[in-house]
């Protein structure tokens, strides 16, 4: 039995039984190394193998490849795995050209992937939305095939997605200001499922995991970011991390149940703004970012009138931390605080101490209780 009692994402990865699958980034990136190489020596690598953040080095089957006119594709199907991802089995495209010297990485959107049109998100109005990890990962990989066949890394990258405007019509995108398509995202470059039964069976396994292990400190993390933050803050070993995802009731009712002296909550400040306002399910398709919500405690944390109408206008959870953090108004402070507070209520006095750490998209804190 000792064998089965990894701790941590992993452990509850393999104790839900659900099969992980890829991230639109890591298709895109392999996608892209498979035109590059071939714009470079004629020939496309397939399965095309590359290397994600944390060291995988998955292998992927081209579903199609063209090489003429000076230009390069190649496509990805992607795979979800067990998740009910609404992107499972699209083909995702790159078409590499050579660009002028100098010029570094340039990237276009074609068919089926979104614009920006809105501020408050992480790519600047105007560029494609492709996030930045995708980015810096297919940056990564372009400079390793120029190295190894002699070319100059000055290209144009151009990925696409078949359907993806179509699809894209099942996501938030529309809302976001992201026209056109389907945003390229991952911050791991795999899909962690999140099947509810099976998931939360998971976290409750992970508690059960860190209480045998004798840990009294547990921290809840919305994903692998947070995570990170809650390990450099407090310390904490692997098999005292719960993957909460979305299911922060979940971690919050078990908890309840079987206490350890201290429970740390960390997420993205979007996600946790929910919890603040009372939602213990934090998925996009159950519950949404109440920027009316945050515009009532950015008043109360001293937020003039004028503010307060831009942040319950604001386009983002992101745009409104700017807003407000330009100004010296602290609502990531005042939205750990609510999130501390529906935590707190949900424990109803069990003997657990609670603190929340909300962070932005780059892993920066930006509000704790």
């Amino acid at each position: 039995m000792a064998g089965e009692t990894t701790g941590g994402r992993a452990g509850q990865l393999k104790s839900s039984g659900l099969r992980p699958g890829w991230t639109t980034g890591a298709c895109a990136t392999a996608a892209t190394t498979a035109a590059y190489t071939a714009l470079l020596t004629g020939e496309f690598p397939d399965p095309v193998t590359i290397t994600l953040p944390k060291g995988q080095r998955p292998a992927f089957a081209l579903a199609a490849e063209l090489l003429a006119d000076g230009r390069a594709m190649a496509a990805v199907v992607k795979d979800a795995g067990d998740d009910p991802d609404v992107t499972h089995g699209a083909l995702i495209r790159s078409t590499v050209r050579l660009g002028p010297p100098g010029s570094g990485v340039v990237f276009r959107a074609g068919p089926g992937v979104g614009t920006v049109t809105k501020a408050g998100l992480p790519i600047p109005v105007g560029e494609p939305a492709i996030n930045p990890v995708p980015r810096q990962l297919m940056r990564d990989h372009l400079a390793e095939v120029a190295s190894r066949h002699g070319g100059a890394g000055d290209v144009e990258v151009e990925i696409s997605v078949d359907h993806g405007e179509e699809i894209a019509r099942s996501t938030w995108n529309p809302r976001l200001g992201i026209l056109g398509g389907l945003s390229i995202l991952g911050t791991t470059g795999i899909v962690v499922p999140y099947s509810c039964s099976a998931w939360i069976d998971s976290i409750r396994r992970g508690v059960d995991v860190a209480r045998a292990a004798g840990r009294t400190h547990v921290a809840g993390c919305t994903g692998s970011t947070s995570e990170k933050v809650a390990v450099a803050v407090h310390g904490l070993p692997e098999d005292a991390l719960l993957d909460m995802g979305d299911f922060a009731g979940a971690v919050l009712k078990y908890v309840k149940r079987h206490p350890v002296d201290r429970l740390t909550i960390a997420g993205g400040f979007a996600k946790l703004s929910k919890l603040a306002a009372g939602h213990l399910d934090l998925h996009s398709a159950r519950s949404q970012v109440d920027k009316g919500y945050l515009a009532s405690l950015a008043r109360q944390g001293g937020a003039s009138v004028e503010l307060t109408a831009s942040v319950a206008a604001a386009n983002t959870a992101l745009e409104a931390i700017q807003l407000c953090s330009a100004a010296g108004v602290p609502l990531g402070d005042l939205v750990a605080a609510g999130a501390r507070a529906t935590a707190l209520d949900v424990l109803r006095g069990a003997p657990v101490a609670v603190d929340v750490i909300c962070i932005d998209r780059a892993g920066t804190i930006v509000g704790r209780a």
